[in-house]
């Protein structure tokens, strides 16, 4: 399936299918990558600018951070140490660090400075090695995990650092949702080439299910990613009207979610073995 970068470069990319079925790659993968998030616009590396999307972006962020923190809530004790990978701006580390001991990682430095403003009591780090081998009760990744290459060397860095039947929670985009299948090529959540993986709700349970170091434990939705991504899909399309038609097809993909349990993003509660 080839697919365009509409949000920034307007290149074309193939996504193929990997050995592990259900999973799919970028190609090619640019050797400079880095270039393809230099953008005003990319939401994860920059604070408050006003613009309509943001806003709305901000407004859905609120619900789904309260939704993240009780799914941490609900499996272990306050004052667990949590690990957010690739926290962004850290507006997740911010909203769980008076729960939880919390630590932030982000590589990209304007985004990491962006956190350390907002946070008072977690610590944002540069490097996961500075945390202590089987040290964490929990490592979350919010749409991290498909844009991590090395997804296996990851994976048993994850194993290392997590304590027995520690959790790690992986949140990534469903190709395999209604409103991918309805925007085909214009569905934003592909995201090429800052994407490199896709991942079916089968494909992620096949990753895991072949790796004997994790136990799947719950796939839960994030209900409102649909909204979101639909309406980005929209005015990819550069439909007139973009916010109504997201809201009907991202409802429709969630009333076909509650049937098929293919909602546009899907998260992962997986259980270190």
């Amino acid at each position: 399936m080839k697919i365009k970068d509409h949000f920034l470069s307007q290149e074309i990319f193939e996504i193929k299918e990997t050995e592990t079925k259900g999973v799919f790659k970028t190609s090619p993968i640019p050797s400079n990558i880095s270039k393809y998030y230099e953008s005003e616009d990319y939401i994860s590396h920059h604070q408050d600018s006003g613009s309509i999307k943001e806003k709305l972006y901000k407004f859905l962020q609120s619900f789904n951070l309260q939704y993240k923190k009780n799914i941490l809530l609900d499996r272990i004790k306050k004052g667990s140490r949590v690990l957010d990978y690739g926290c962004g701006a850290g507006e997740f580390v911010k909203y769980i660090e008076n729960d939880f001991e919390t630590f932030g990682f982000e590589p990209d430095s304007d985004a990491r400075t962006a956190a350390q403003s907002k946070i008072s009591k977690a610590e944002i780090l540069d490097n996961i090695q500075k945390i202590e081998n089987t040290s964490l009760d929990a490592i979350t990744l919010w749409h991290v995990f498909e844009h991590i290459e090395n997804q296996d060397e990851m994976l048993n860095l994850f194993h290392e650092k997590l304590k027995d039947k520690g959790l790690l929670i992986i949140a990534v985009p469903n190709p395999t949702s209604y409103d991918a299948q309805h925007y085909k090529e214009y569905w934003a959540a592909y995201d090429v080439p800052r994407h490199i993986y896709h991942f079916s709700k089968n494909g992620m349970e096949n990753l895991i299910s072949k790796n004997p170091n994790w136990k799947m434990r719950k796939i839960k939705p994030l209900v409102l990613d649909s909204y979101y991504i639909s309406m980005l899909s929209e005015k990819y399309k550069k439909s007139p009207l973009f916010w109504l038609k997201a809201t009907i097809y991202g409802t429709i993909s969630n009333i076909k979610g509650i049937f098929s349990s293919e909602f546009s993003s899907l998260i992962y509660i997986i259980e270190k073995r």
